[in-house]
């Protein structure tokens, strides 16, 4: 199991969908997130990329040196990259950060995005380019450690004795991951990825996901891994954990949520559509959740959790399976569901998704930086041994907290 966390490169913030609590995007917040993530112990660090981000290379290279074993996942975007730079980029920051990058190879959904880019492609037709551009990155990198160039004539691109001088550390290639969600991109996947990763949906959807990758793998005679990207609420009881959920969507507007939500039904994304889907599993349950989160309710008004609510009774309806909440994808693109509860409830969770097959989870919560501590140091100590002996924090022999009354400090907690 691994278990990576989130560079907020498009804004952190304690409510959703407004500037109230809101966090300046700087060199020196996203230096504290790494930092707190290298030292906690999480394998990696997912760096998002698009429009509404910082360039995830330029954030990825400047935050080498702050840190010691933290890999970095970085996206290359076929149609914006062509693949012999993508590869050159991939080889340098390999070297020089000691071989710790990971490919996150995106295709792109949001149309309006990708024109704005200079890309005109359709759907399928950009599935057709990103099969090429991965398999001409992956030769050219592959070829460099003997030295080697690479021709390649495809439908969609080209290149003609590509070569590379200096290789990457990580042998053939940095391991490449790839999410998609159509028939398209689980083709895709099978024939050329190392790890698939899905969006957080519950487990039977994701089960079925993960058969179909692995069935069309096995046709090209290979196997693939899985991981899945999830928000994470935790705290120490159930009953914080879910107050901490509704305080995340306190402060949105109706008409924030509708805006968000017209945004996200013009992308042409599979996976867009089925966390799209997700929310109209809950508005059929929940008819104030109809256009988006209904008025205030009355002046300490609890929610069916338990705690202070902004949506009213809606709140239980975005519970879209135990323990999974689908709040965060009522403005946020992509990734939309998060993992609520106290840290038994969650390591559970967990637990059930790798059953299925997953390996590597992709977490990120809000703020970034102090939900970076509560889950490394609320739920690290409950995941399996061999997890936990990797952990950085895990070799430390103390002191851990405060020294008691100038004389004794707290012994080390037993799992």
């Amino acid at each position: 199991m691994q278990v990576f966390w989130f560079i907020p490169t498009h804004g952190d913030s304690r409510y959703l969908g407004t500037s109230e609590g809101a966090r300046q995007l700087s060199h020196d917040y996203v230096k504290q997130v790494a930092i707190a993530a290298d030292s906690l112990g999480y394998e990696g660090v997912l760096i998002p990329t698009g429009r509404s981000c910082e360039d995830p290379w330029v954030v990825a290279s400047s935050l080498i040196a702050v840190t010691q074993r933290l890999k970095f996942l970085v996206a290359v975007r076929p149609g914006l990259h062509q693949p012999s730079l993508a590869a050159r980029m991939a080889a340098s920051f390999d070297r020089l950060s000691g071989g710790r990058l990971l490919i996150n190879l995106v295709t792109g959904g949001d149309q309006a995005e990708l024109e704005g880019d200079g890309v005109f492609l359709d759907h399928a037709t950009r599935y057709e380019q990103s099969a090429e551009f991965i398999r001409i990155w992956r030769e050219i990198l592959a070829r460099s450690h003997e030295g080697q160039g690479f021709d390649y004539e495809g439908q969609h691109l080209r290149v003609k004795g590509s070569k590379l001088l200096f290789p990457p550390v990580q042998r053939p290639h940095p391991p490449v991951y790839f999410g998609g969600s159509s028939p398209a991109a689980h083709e895709l996947a099978a024939e050329q990825v190392d790890a698939y990763l899905t969006w957080g949906e519950p487990p039977a959807e994701v089960a079925r996901k993960i058969a179909d990758v692995r069935e069309k793998a096995a046709r090209h005679g290979r196997t693939v891994r899985f991981g899945i990207r999830l928000h994470v609420i935790v705290r120490e009881t159930d009953a914080e954990a879910w107050a901490a959920a509704d305080s995340l969507i306190s402060r949105l507007k109706d008409e924030t949520v509708v805006q968000a939500q017209a945004a996200f039904a013009r992308m042409d994304s599979e996976g867009q559509r089925r966390m799209a889907a997700l929310h109209e599993r809950a508005r059929s349950k929940a008819p104030t959740l109809g256009t988006g989160v209904s008025s205030l309710p009355p002046e300490g008004a609890q929610s069916p959790r338990g705690g202070p609510s902004a949506i009213g009774r809606s709140r239980q309806d975005l519970e879209i399976s135990p323990n999974l909440w689908a709040g965060v994808g009522l403005v946020r693109g992509g990734a939309g569901t998060a993992l609520v509860g106290d840290p038994y409830t969650v390591a559970e969770r967990i637990r059930e998704y790798a059953g299925l097959g997953i390996d590597t989870f992709v977490l990120s919560g809000y703020p970034h930086l102090e939900e970076a501590y509560r889950f490394a140091e609320l739920v690290f100590p409950l995941l399996p041994l061999d997890v936990r002996e990797k952990l950085a924090g895990g070799t430390l022999g103390g002191p851990f907290g405060e020294a008691v009354a100038h004389q004794f400090v707290p012994r080390a907690a037993q799992s």
